[in-house]
């Protein structure tokens, strides 16, 4: 059992409790990942709620609201959130419901979906409010009672005093309201959990099956007009003037007009990226009548910035890899004189595209500004930044804009970049109506906020003993380098070197499922495999001897992974795929990385038929630590793997002249359900350690132990994404 105390500090307390107004609240304003749920089927609603702490609520028949702060983008946070406050509270799951909670800073920090780091941050806190919360009402029965706490218990939302009363917490959670918070709480020991572990089904499940109202696209307001945006065709342009007279004269067209959603003056945040903050706006009075008359527009653009083509950035990002960075990232020993003495050098550049995250719910928000306020709903990843942005462009206080969060239809770090929630800002303040801002496929495809296109070159030296003896690794990338300095096998290797390069572009680039790691693991681990060929070595055999290194002799001071734990997915792996096996006809590959604080260690199987690779399946390792729901986690490195194989696979954003030359999915290919692994299997690791991420570390291996089966299949190291073209596709199942 472990005791913890209930106040990290007393300022976080002192901030919540004056915000209480005089109630219960718990100083867990840095719980920012409980989650949402649904009214269930049968349930019967109180007639009365009495509000335990910041969190949750309990009705006078026992059924217990648990307020979500953070966005569910399909991370499955609105069921495994929730699943860890009820385990403390220890209430039966039947009787859970859970609210979405609303922008607000006072209650809570980091409302934000991003980094997989929803279990991971909320852990501890969410388990304190739980915790908490059982005492309270604990010591609320004890005194009605007049007994000991130490003669409770409580199951399934019952309390039970050792003479066999029992009361349900429904009864005494009047009287708990007023009980002071407790400084320590003993916290559940993970052998006793009873419903975090258990496979739970997603509690959003029925409503998103059946299209209940849910996301940012089924909000209707009275009075509500639809808007959408035509942005420049090329980046580097900006309107000049709009010839909208046909678009006027068409049906339930109300206004069209020229925006600028970050005027000069305005300090932009990390969030408010947008390469297009000009913006021909168009507005009536349904979609279909303003996507009829934004086709009859007659706009004149103008170049501001020299355009990018394709060929160009390729070029120059070649040319950074040829180029010695002034300081370099990371130098372990004499990397140069290692190369030097090399008996042999092995050299590999891999290259990845731009792409686009394509959503499967548009960018889409509402708003509804007046001169009292500003009221904002809508998917969004990041609501705290939006709110603040809003409040600078428009001109009101932030606790004067209120923003509602909807579940999202996918988000991969498209929507942490706001830009589509202030557009509908700057647009309901200029008509004076509440509007509702809605992106074509092509609008969102061609806006920007790409995943960076990226280039890395690996060098190894093998000496005349045949070791490997130094790496170096050089990369670059638009707006950044991909390169981890710090990560595996960094502290495996007596020589090593990580030099980084950025280039410069006018394309606008943001986070995209994994950033780096999606485009680095299949680089690194590509790698790792044709180095373990060279060397004579099994892949996996090599992998552990190197993380056998860091563990017993680390080189350097900064390797930001645990090789034990490195190696145990590895090793996990290799048992449950039977790796020493051969198979008649069926090709693998491996791969293993560390990302977001979880490790992941996957084997593909390939058969070829026609020429063409069928994946047969896919094992995949996992240590995240204590896995809250099974059935979510695997759920999340399915998605993962099948996300990673495809985006691999097929797809990319490239450009000419700066104009973007996919626009839709007719030509920017994503895989298909016929082309996915006919099975995937999950396996984790069983150390009791606290969640870590799981959103995002199931999809960067995946690419990598598709090429690596690829190669035992064809004989071709496979180093430029994406893999096939329309020419060559993964066969039919």
């Amino acid at each position: 059992m472990e005791i913890i105390k209930t106040h990290y500090n007393r300022r976080s307390f002192l901030k919540v409790s004056a915000a209480a107004g005089g109630g219960i609240m718990i100083g867990f304003n840095w719980l920012m990942s409980c989650a949402p749920s649904q009214e269930k089927a049968g349930l019967a609603m109180p007639d009365e709620w009495f509000d335990i702490n910041a969190f949750l609520k309990i009705g006078n028949n026992g059924v217990v609201t648990i307020y979500s702060p953070n966005p569910e983008i399909g991370q499955n946070v609105k069921t495994s959130m929730p699943m860890i406050v009820a385990e403390e509270l220890d209430v039966d799951w039947a009787n859970v419901l859970v609210e979405q909670a609303p922008l607000n800073t006072v209650k809570y920090t980091r409302q934000l979906a991003g980094g997989s780091q929803s279990l991971r941050q909320g852990w501890k806190s969410l388990r304190i409010a739980g915790a908490s919360a059982r005492r309270m009402l604990m010591e609320a029965a004890a005194k009605q009672w007049q007994v000991s706490v130490a003669e409770l218990t409580t199951d399934k939302g019952i309390i039970k005093h050792t003479s066999g009363k029992s009361v349900g917490y429904g009864e005494v959670a009047s009287q708990a309201v007023s009980v002071a918070v407790p400084e320590e709480i003993p916290l559940k020991d993970p052998k006793d959990f009873k419903i975090i572990g258990k496979a739970t089904k997603n509690v959003d499940g029925k409503k998103v099956i059946k299209g209940e109202p849910l996301f940012g696209l089924d909000v209707q307001r009275e009075g509500m007009l639809i808007a959408m945006i035509v942005h420049a065709p090329a980046f580097g342009m900006r309107p000049k003037s709009v010839d909208d007279s046909a678009a006027r004269s068409m049906p339930g067209i109300k206004d069209v007009f020229i925006i600028t959603t970050l005027p000069d003056g305005i300090e932009a945040q990390w969030s408010d990226v947008n390469a297009f903050k000009e913006l021909v706006v168009i507005v009536g009075d349904n979609t279909w009548n303003v996507m009829q008359a934004k086709k009859a527009l007659n706009i004149e653009w103008e170049t501001v910035s020299a355009p990018m083509s394709t060929g160009s950035y390729n070029k120059a990002l070649s040319e950074l890899l040829e180029k010695k960075a002034d300081t370099p990232a990371r130098k372990d020993g004499n990397p140069d004189e290692a190369f030097k003495k090399a008996a042999k050098v092995i050299e590999r550049t891999y290259s990845a595209p731009f792409l686009s995250h394509n959503t499967m719910e548009p960018m889409n928000f509402f708003a509804h500004v007046t001169a009292d306020g500003a009221e904002l709903i809508g998917p969004i990843q990041t609501p705290e930044f939006l709110r603040k942005t809003v409040s600078s462009v428009i001109g009101l206080p932030e606790d004067k804009v209120t923003i509602n969060m909807t579940r999202q239809g996918g988000g991969f770090g498209r929507r942490l970049y706001g830009h589509f929630g202030l557009e509908a800002a700057v647009i309901s303040k200029k008509i004076n109506a509440p509007v509702k801002v809605v992106y074509t496929r092509e609008d969102d495809m061609t806006q920007g906020t790409y995943r960076p296109a990226y280039k890395v070159k690996y060098q190894a030296a093998i000496d005349k003993n045949n070791n490997l003896v130094g790496i170096k690794i050089r990369g670059a990338g638009i707006h950044e380098s991909p390169v981890f300095a710090n990560r595996f096998p960094a502290g495996a290797v007596d020589n090593y070197l990580v030099e980084n390069h950025a280039l410069e572009s006018n394309i606008s680039t943001g986070a995209w499922r994994a950033p780096r790691s999606n485009f680095m693991a299949i680089a690194e681990q590509c790698f790792l495999d044709e180095v373990a060929e060279a060397l004579g070595k099994d892949p996996i055999d090599f992998r552990l001897e190197l993380l056998e290194r860091a563990a017993t002799n680390p080189v350097g001071q900064n390797n930001d992974y645990d090789p034990a734990r490195y190696a145990g997915v590895l090793k996990l792996v290799k048992e449950k795929s039977g790796w020493g096996e051969k198979k008649n006809g069926v090709h693998r590959g491996v791969s293993a990385y560390f990302c977001h604080n979880s490790y992941v260690a996957q084997v593909l199987d390939i058969v070829m038929k026609n020429s063409k690779p069928v994946i047969q399946k896919v094992w995949c390792a996992v240590d995240c630590g204590i896995v809250v729901n099974p059935e979510g986690a695997k759920n999340q490195l399915e998605g993962g793997i099948v996300d990673g194989l495809g985006h691999t696979l097929y797809s990319e954003m490239t450009f000419t002249d700066g104009k973007p030359d996919q626009t839709n999915f007719h030509n920017y290919k994503l895989i298909r359900n016929s082309e996915a692994p006919l099975e995937i299997e999950c396996f984790f690791v069983e150390n009791g350690v606290d969640p870590t991420g799981l959103g995002e570390p199931g999809l960067p291996p995946a690419g990598a132990a598709l090429a690596n089966a690829l190669y035992a299949a064809t004989g071709k190291r496979l180093t430029t994404q994406p893999f096939y073209k329309e020419e060559m596709t993964i066969s039919p199942m």
